[in-house]
Formats: C-alpha cells, sequence, structure tokens
C-alpha cells in the first residue's frame, strides 16, 4: 500500500501520538517528592497524588527490565516477553480474561501468543508499561490488528488516526479494504468518502484497476462522487473493463447501470459512447445508450419526467456552494479569482486566469465555470477558459470567433451562448458545446 508523503530518507516518519498515550521519561527511582492535591474533609487531609501512578509504572518496568517479580513470559516465535500478570491484566481485557479466568494460561509461567509477531508483541507489551509507542508506515499494518487482538483500543484508535492521515488518491482504496478487514468503521468511512472526493486521481491509479466488481459499483454509484462531468466516470469504467478484458468483459451491463450517460452531453455521446466498441458489442449497453439519447431529444422542461437513477445529478458534498468572481480591473485587469463561501461566510483565493482580463462572461456549465472574452487591458479577447473546482485548475478551450468584452454568457441545453458584447461596432452571437 503505498505512502501518500515520505520523508527525506524515503520513508515516512513516525507520528507523535495524543497525551493519553505518551508517558514522561522514566526516572531510576521514584522520589518521596509528590505532586499532590489536598482538601480538608471533616477537620482530616485528604490527598491525591498525580504523579504516584505515573512513577508506579516507572518502576514496574524497571524491575520488568531487570525480569525482577516477573511472573509470566510471553511467547511469539522466538521472541520471550517478561512480564507482570497484574499490570497486563490492568491494560488489556484480553490478558484479564486469560489470567484470571479457568484457562490453562492462568497458571502457566510461560504462554504462546500465536497470532502476534514477536516485535510487535514487544511493542504492546513496552506501551502498557510506558502508554508511549510509535506507530509508521511499516508497522501500521501488522500494529493495528495486534492492537485489536489484545484489546487495546487506544493503540488501535492511533493506529487509524495514523492511516487516515496519510490517505492520498494512490493509497486511499487500499486503506479503505484495510479497515473494512478489520471492522474499523470510522477508517472506512473516511476513506471511502476520500475515494468519492478524490475520484478522478483515484482512477488513475493501480489500485483502482484491481478493485472487485462489488467495488467498483460501489464507488461508482455514489452520489456523492466527485467529478467536473460524469464523463470520468464513463472512461473509468471502460479502463477497468480494459485491464483485464477477457474476465471482466461480462460485466458490462451490470457498470452501465451506475453510469449516468443521460447526463453526458449529446456530443459525447454520439462521438465517443457510441463508437466505444465494448458498447457496440453489447445489446444492454445499448439500451442505455439509447435512453440517454432519448432523454436528450426531450425539450429541457420535459427531461424531468424520466426518473432513473441514471438521470439523477451527482451531489458532491467536497465542492462548497460558493459565488466566484473572476478577473476584474485594478486599476488594470488582473488575473485573481475569489470564491465567497455562503456556509462559512469567507472569501478566498483559488487558481489565477491563464491571462489578465476584465469585462469577462461567466457562466457555470456541467460542472465548470467558464469565462469568456473580456478585456485584457490592451485587447479584446475571443479566448475561453474553464476552471474545474475538484482540480482548482483552469483549462483553455476552444476560442469564439470573434473577440468581444462586457458580453452576456448563458447556457442551454448542451450549448453555451456568448452574445452581444463590444468589438468596435458589431454586435455577435456565439455558440460553443463545453467538449471543445
Amino acid at each position: 500500500m503505498p505512502a501518500a508523503a515520505a520523508s527525506d530518507s524515503g520513508r515516512m516518519d513516525g507520528v507523535s501520538l495524543p497525551g493519553s498515550l505518551v508517558a514522561a521519561p522514566a526516572s531510576p527511582r521514584p522520589n518521596c517528592n509528590t505532586d499532590s492535591e489536598e482538601d480538608t474533609m471533616n477537620g482530616g487531609l485528604h490527598t491525591f497524588n498525580q504523579t504516584h501512578m505515573r512513577k508506579a509504572f516507572q518502576l514496574m518496568n524497571e524491575l520488568r527490565s531487570k525480569k525482577m517479580l516477573c511472573d509470566v513470559q510471553l511467547v511469539a516465535g522466538s521472541v520471550e516477553v517478561p512480564a507482570h500478570r497484574v499490570v497486563l491484566a490492568s491494560s488489556s481485557p484480553y490478558f484479564c480474561a486469560m489470567f484470571t479466568g479457568d484457562m490453562s494460561e492462568s497458571k502457566a509461567h510461560q504462554v504462546e501468543i500465536r497470532e502476534v509477531d514477536g516485535q510487535t508483541l514487544r511493542k504492546l507489551v513496552d506501551y502498557i508499561y510506558t502508554a508511549e509507542i510509535e506507530v509508521t508506515e511499516d508497522n501500521v499494518q501488522v500494529l493495528l490488528p495486534a492492537a485489536s487482538l489484545l484489546q487495546l483500543m487506544d493503540v488501535r484508535q492511533v493506529c487509524c488516526e495514523f492511516l487516515q492521515s496519510q490517505l492520498h488518491p494512490t493509497n486511499c482504496l487500499g486503506i479503505r479494504a484495510f479497515a473494512d478487514l478489520h471492522t474499523c468503521t470510522q477508517l472506512l468511512d473516511q476513506a471511502h468518502a476520500y475515494a468519492e472526493q478524490h475520484f478522478s486521481e483515484v482512477v488513475q491509479g493501480e489500485e483502482f484497476l484491481g478493485l472487485s466488481l462489488q467495488q467498483v459499483c460501489s464507488l461508482i454509484s455514489c452520489d456523492k462522487l466527485t467529478v467536473s462531468t460524469e464523463e470520468k466516470v464513463f472512461e473509468a469504467m471502460i479502463s477497468w473493463i480494459k485491464s483485464d478484458k477477457p474476465a471482466r468483459l461480462e460485466y458490462m451491463p451490470k457498470l452501465m447501470e451506475h453510469v449516468r450517460l443521460p447526463l453526458l452531453s449529446r456530443d459525447y455521446l454520439v462521438q465517443i459512447v457510441e463508437e466505444e466498441a465494448l458498447i457496440k458489442n453489447n445489446n444492454t449497453c445499448k439500451d442505455f445508450l439509447i435512453e440517454a439519447m432519448k432523454y436528450h431529444l426531450l425539450p429541457a422542461d420535459q427531461r424531468h419526467l424520466i426518473k432513473t437513477d441514471r438521470t439523477r445529478p451527482r451531489t458532491p458534498i467536497s465542492i462548497p456552494k460558493v459565488m466566484i468572481v473572476v478577473g476584474g480591473q485594478a486599476p488594470k485587469a488582473i488575473r485573481s479569482v475569489e470564491c465567497y463561501d455562503f456556509q462559512d461566510d469567507r472569501w478566498y483565493q483559488v487558481a489565477d486566469l491563464p491571462s489578465r482580463r476584465c469585462r469577462s462572461g461567466v457562466v457555470s456549465m456541467g460542472g465548470r465555470v467558464f469565462a469568456v472574452g473580456g478585456f485584457n487591458s490592451s485587447l479584446r479577447e475571443r479566448t475561453v477558459d474553464a476552471y474545474d473546482a475538484a482540480r482548482d485548475q483552469w483549462t483553455t478551450v476552444a476560442s469564439m470567433q470573434e473577440r468581444r468584452s462586457t458580453l452576456g454568457a448563458a447556457v442551454l441545453g448542451d450549448l453555451l451562448y456568448a452574445v452581444g458584447g463590444v468589438q468596435r461596432q458589431h454586435r455577435f452571437v456565439d455558440s460553443r458545446s463545453p467538449q471543445l
């Protein structure tokens, strides 16, 4: 499972755990000076020594290191770990049940732990005595199941938090599968949500191509999938099939149920989907294409009459509802773009325009924002740039036929219209497909 980030040495650094899991360095012997809270009760003195337990565990760990008063030896492979039954039982329900019940291990001096490797067992016993442990990319996949077995839930939780902090498009599906295997419900949900929010990047990795049919269906059927257009979903599905075509070709109809073809542009349906050999050779898939074409033949105000899962727009939660302000004058044309988040009541910068411009037509279409034409302080523009919020990136698309500024931009069906504007004394109307 590839890592999201690496240190200068090529390995991820271990994480420092929360305060509840980090003890102070052990002192040679506890001294008589104590930090205590005192309270006078009924003429007496009630005190609570805040450092007593820490110092007691420090001393017990010192005794363990010298093999003094140890009454059990844990064995994992060739590794032997001496310990005190009462200390193990006080921190681990697993050991508590083992040593207080009628099991043979309750009286045995040597107890074999078969499901945990020696070094991991040593780390977990060290944690029981010291409240300290280091979780890294090298040990987290053995540490988490071992902590689960020994019911050291604090360690298990820190392992989950570490994996959550390492989520990346190249590893989130592997982490999701790992979380599912070990019933880490919260991590599973976090990894799945991350895959939804970074779908365009996730499907470019090897982990996506290695998913099972059920896992692919689970991902591409999500309403919350963050994609700029449904094309990304269709192309990801085709890539998954072609990566093992002999074994996966039969799954085409099942996968096509979850691709929302009616939400694709008419041009894309005709030029790409209809020409795809995998679609041409499958009658069920052709039926899905016909459904999508019928949807586009209807007037826009009647399309709601076709109600299927494939006509329902996706509603990604990762893309906030914002107002976007593109370019402008200060006093010359500028490139900066700002967004206002209605929920958080704040403004923030996003990617700059490719070039300076003001007096542009701006419109939202197909999950992207288009800046059409405008004035760069010297010349009127005919260029058109599209902003993808999921990637925070502007891309230049097909230019208009004429230069114009102070224009109106509008969307009707699958076309973007540039209406009117200033270009000397002429008036123009231009239309473009967002696929160009």
